[in-house]
């Protein structure tokens, strides 16, 4: 307890992972800078001004002690029936939502994961779980993904396949970013133990602070 806590090395998943997720928040909607945890020091850093004009539609951070690498990559494969894919070497991404406005990042929440994105990035896998806020007003009761309106997944996902693209080459080379696949809840939680049985291979059991 001397010490605060790695975000995504020192803290837990939650002791009711997959079905309860403890997740730390990186990026809220608003934000005009893409925010990130630095890997090395666990401090929230700036990655990058938002381009264009993207915006993130709910919160978005990863699910501590997660990793994509073999266990993802294969389940990715599986699934899509995809070959040659390998694992984004991040966290497990985590997209929560809510229905109150949540001023900043940098904090840990618990979400209930209902569906995921497959979402492929340069021929790694790098799906997008969505969860929604434990205890929400609006979200907290939805078990599904397909619960969840229409209109709502159409945004998070137009905003995964765009915001990586620059205006001037839409539309004249492939895209960086392709999303195979939607997914339920079922399946969200084979994603997360994937995520976690890759973390375990690379760095092992780690103690909680």
């Amino acid at each position: 307890m001397k010490y605060k806590a790695h975000p995504w090395h020192g803290i837990s998943a939650g002791k009711k992972a997959p079905k309860l997720v403890t997740c730390f928040i990186e990026v809220v909607p608003g934000d005009e800078m893409k925010y990130e945890v630095d890997k090395e020091s666990g401090y929230l850093m700036i990655d990058r001004p938002n381009k264009f004009s993207n915006i993130l539609p709910a919160l978005y951070g990863f699910i501590p002690q997660t990793y994509s690498a073999e266990a993802c990559a294969n389940y990715c494969m599986k699934q899509s029936g995809l070959s040659n894919i390998e694992g984004d070497g991040d966290p497990i991404d985590i997209v929560v939502l809510t229905d109150r406005k949540v001023p900043h990042g940098d904090l840990l929440l618990e979400a209930i994961p209902v569906g995921g994105f497959r979402m492929i990035d340069g021929g790694e896998a790098d799906d997008k779980i969505v969860a929604v806020l434990k205890g929400d007003s609006t979200y907290g009761d939805i078990k599904e993904m397909s619960d969840l309106p229409e209109k709502l997944i159409k945004r998070i996902k137009h905003y995964f396949l765009t915001y990586k693209e620059h205006p001037d080459t839409l539309g004249k080379q492939a895209p960086k970013v392709e999303i195979t696949q939607e997914y339920g809840q079922e399946e969200a939680f084979e994603v997360i133990k994937a995520g976690q049985k890759d973390y375990l291979t690379h760095y092992g059991q780690k103690e909680m602070a």
